[in-house]
């Protein structure tokens, strides 16, 4: 299909980013062909119907309750997610890359964990330094020579990715601990369902709504009785991502419990019903390691079941993601993926890492410093983009403070070369505007191997030039399509 200049009114004020790849339109304001039928859809599709639209979302996602957390926010913890109607459209062919990057990474990973945990041949063979894992905050020593069930520890992974100027796409980091979004994945598609109830079939957009289904079959896997007792266990009301929690035990078809719902009896794990005791075989835990079993961690946890590691340790019940997996997705670790997946698999990476400067080595220190202005520097162990430096933005005086920290403490900090996030159309404030998206595929690793959902959160930078996409500070998502290509 040939490319095709649109001559609505609502692109006329549209300004691509410098030096950036739209996602929808080439440098020239061509559509690209994958957004032929959209870009029809637009052009026929006056500002002010689009703006229904966008405000039936927001009444949507307000009625269905969508909601997360902000606790630094000062006007209030909760807020409605914020969703933008034009879906992010993916190429099938693409996505197969993308796919078979993400298993190869997630193989590798589990590989990682199994060994570290275990004959630590990686690190006498010197690919990855021992001090980097010993060390490590996430690593676990009471998960030492400990057999996890089916050898898999990270069942459930969510991978960052980036589309950067020249095109392809590049992992920004991994979430192996306890990824979030996947509920806001499945409601955006629900709204846009009913937005485009005439344009999906026409794209022929693969299907995500499977997703619980598909978790809880993955889940069955992990142990050899027919019809296990599955649970999700949440922190409780006050989480930032209560709303997902409750929205996939729902969907799932599970009890969903706090650490107070449950008690432990003959190194067992049951859950407390009206009829009496249940007993427990897969905890899908939305609860970090800190806060699982005051008696191996924090002390003065009451998140999580005092005892449930020894129960964990017998074989008793299966604990989804495994406790420890939090080593891998260090940003740290992140910078030796490439020899980690060449060590184990003997091929190379399909799914490119971002240059990645350790601020640990104290040359790499150095020019990061020097040239900070052109850096995000994060710290090693953080997350919802809390406590970084966007070097181009940053004042003076928050670069200064920020350097006596990595000073401090320079094992604690990675950086990289400020990105060129890819864009995307978005409707803000009645106009047509680009701003920067990422991509968190959602992957499951089963028994019978590793399911990758097609398509996964889009996440939104709503402010106009900002690369950072967390919901946390200010951003939001849209749907993604990943339509078939016959």
């Amino acid at each position: 299909m040939n490319q095709y200049y649109l001559l609505s009114s609502i692109v006329e004020k549209y300004t691509q980013y410098p030096n950036t790849w739209d996602e929808m339109f080439t440098r020239d304001g061509q559509v690209r062909p994958l957004y032929n039928e959209f870009g029809k859809y637009l052009e026929s599709s006056p500002i002010e119907r689009l703006g229904k639209m966008q405000e039936f979302s927001r009444q949507f996602f307000m009625n269905q309750g969508v909601t997360f957390t902000v606790y630094n926010n000062n006007k209030g913890v909760e807020r409605i997610f914020p969703f933008d109607i034009i879906p992010r459209i993916i190429q099938e062919k693409e996505w197969k890359i993308i796919e078979q990057g993400i298993i190869q990474r997630i193989k590798a990973l589990n590989f990682f964990l199994k060994d570290i945990y275990h004959e630590q041949f990686i690190i006498k063979d010197r690919v990855v330094p021992a001090n980097l894992i010993v060390s490590h905050p996430n690593y676990i020593r009471g998960m030492r020579n400990l057999s996890v069930p089916k050898n898999i520890y990270t069942h459930i992974s969510g991978v960052d990715l980036i589309r950067n100027s020249d095109g392809a796409f590049y992992v920004l980091e991994d979430n192996l601990r306890t990824p979030s979004g996947v509920s806001y994945m499945l409601e955006n598609r629900e709204i846009t369902r009913r937005l485009y109830p005439k344009l999906m079939p026409k794209k022929k957009v693969m299907p995500i709504s499977n997703y619980p289904q598909l978790l809880y079959d993955q889940l069955k896997t992990l142990v050899d009785i027919p019809d296990p007792e599955i649970v999700l266990l949440t922190p409780g009301l006050y989480n930032a991502a209560y709303y997902e929690h409750s929205t996939l035990a729902r969907l799932m078809g599970v009890e969903l419990v706090e650490g107070s719902d449950l008690v432990l009896n003959n190194h067992n794990v049951y859950m407390k019903t009206a009829g009496g005791l249940k007993k427990i075989d897969v905890i899908y835990r939305r609860i970090d390691d800190d806060y699982l079993d005051p008696l191996n961690f924090n002390a003065d946890s009451v998140l999580g079941l005092a005892g449930i590691m020894e129960s964990y340790r017998q074989g008793n019940v299966v604990i989804v993601n495994a406790p420890g997996t939090g080593v891998a997705d260090d940003k740290a670790v992140y910078t030796y993926i490439p020899e980690i997946i060449n060590y184990y698999l003997n091929e190379a990476p399909i799914l490119n890492n971002i240059k990645t400067f350790q601020l640990g080595n104290a040359d790499e220190k150095d020019y990061v410093i020097k040239n900070i202005d052109r850096m995000v520097v994060k710290k090693t162990d953080g997350s919802g983009g809390y406590g970084m430096l966007m070097g181009k933005s940053a004042s003076e005086k928050e670069i200064e403070a920020y350097i006596k920290k990595i000073e401090a403490k320079p094992d604690n900090f990675i950086a990289q070369p400020t990105l060129s996030l890819s864009t995307t159309p978005c409707i803000i404030d009645n106009e047509l505007t680009p701003r920067c998206v990422d991509l968190r595929p959602f992957a499951v690793f089963g028994a019978n191997g590793i399911k990758v959902c097609p398509g996964g959160l889009s996440r939104v930078a709503l402010k106009k030039m900002s690369l950072v996409v967390n919901s946390s500070q200010g951003g939001g998502s849209k749907d993604t399509w990943v339509t078939k290509d016959n």
